[in-house]
């Protein structure tokens, strides 16, 4: 089994799982303007699933170090299956009210709110379970990033009044749908920031090498995780099939009637984000659940730039609207760059 055994080292995995969780979402950006949110979750979940598969059968059983995945599937306490599986559950349901605000307001805006918020209770949940790190400056993070919500909010409304001036609208719908969006995401934000304190309860992060009899490793942790991740959605995600937010009920005969490439997009977004997971686990050990979870939810920004430089999504914007973006990656980076040097102190 593949263990972390340095501070740097776990720095980089959880600077990559930053990358792979703010990165995702261009999966749905890309098939968003001819393929349903509910459909493209099905294939993302599936791709969750397959790479903590994918994970276990190779760093999760190579190498000499630790319990290999089988043998630690078959001692692990229902206690500890029932705490991963809860984390993909509570994931998995922020995860879909997240994929449902992306599809109303864009990255730019879904993931410094969502995420954004998931980040700022997620550390304190982990913190105070299992406080690693220098306190201060984690939380002067934590503050910076808060900072980074408030510019966003405010620059996605200010947006949508432009949108509606520009093209002499009086319904609203921009506006209206913008408010949906933040709702959704500040509710993904609550059920993402709880996930994390449950996976890392099923494993011993004190010691990868030889966790203590019933506790999970890693890799364990991460299938158990995906198997919540899609129990959720065969509830959760049919519910939003019947009753979406946006347009008519959507039908499984026409996601089963949907292109390879469209459902492969989907399952692409799943391994990507499967893998940041994969690694934040690993890496959780040296870094402390705190420190780990807080890079990772770094995504943040990496989704942002993703909108703002890629896709567009605040083409057009007033100078005001420029100067509160500005100020949202400047906190951002300033915040992550605090938790960095935190968990080396």
């Amino acid at each position: 089994m593949f263990v972390v055994d340095n501070y740097v080292l776990a720095v980089i995995l959880c600077i990559v799982t930053m990358i792979c969780w703010g990165s995702w979402g261009n999966t749905q950006k890309a098939v968003g303007s001819y393929w349903r949110q509910e459909y493209f979750y099905w294939d993302y979940v599936v791709g969750v699933v397959a790479l903590s598969l994918i994970l276990a059968f190779t760093l999760g059983s190579f190498g000499t170090q630790g319990r290999p995945f089988v043998e630690d599937m078959q001692q692990i306490s229902l206690q500890n299956y029932l705490n991963a599986f809860i984390g993909g559950a509570l994931m998995n349901t922020g995860n879909i009210l997240l994929t449902i605000s992306v599809s109303l307001v864009g990255l730019a805006v879904a993931f410094p709110v969502g995420v954004g918020l998931g980040l700022v209770f997620g550390v304190i949940i982990n913190y105070f379970e299992n406080p690693k790190g220098d306190p201060y400056l984690l939380f002067t993070g934590v503050a910076l990033i808060v900072v980074s919500i408030v510019m966003s909010s405010l620059s996605s409304g200010l947006m949508a009044k432009l949108r509606d001036k520009e093209s002499n609208r009086n319904d609203k719908q921009d506006s209206a749908r913008v408010r949906l969006g933040l709702i959704m995401a500040v509710l993904a934000g609550v059920f993402i920031s709880f996930f994390y304190r449950f996976v890392a309860a099923a494993m011993d992060l004190e010691n990868f090498v030889s966790p203590a009899a019933g506790k999970a490793t890693p890799y364990s942790a991460l299938f158990i995780f995906a198997c919540g991740m899609f129990g959720c959605s065969l509830i959760l995600n049919s519910y939003f099939m019947k009753k979406p937010f946006v347009g008519s009920p959507a039908k499984y005969g026409e996601y089963f009637a949907g292109k390879t490439k469209t459902h492969l997009i989907g399952v692409g977004g799943g391994l990507v984000w499967g893998l940041g997971s994969g690694l934040s686990y690993i890496a959780a050990g040296k870094a402390g659940p705190a420190v780990s979870y807080a890079l990772g939810q770094g995504a943040t920004i990496v989704a942002a730039l993703w909108g703002l430089l890629v896709w567009q999504e605040f083409r057009g914007a007033s100078k005001t609207i420029q100067v509160l973006l500005a100020i949202m990656i400047v906190s951002f980076l300033t915040g992550i760059a605090a938790i960095i040097v935190s968990g080396g102190n």
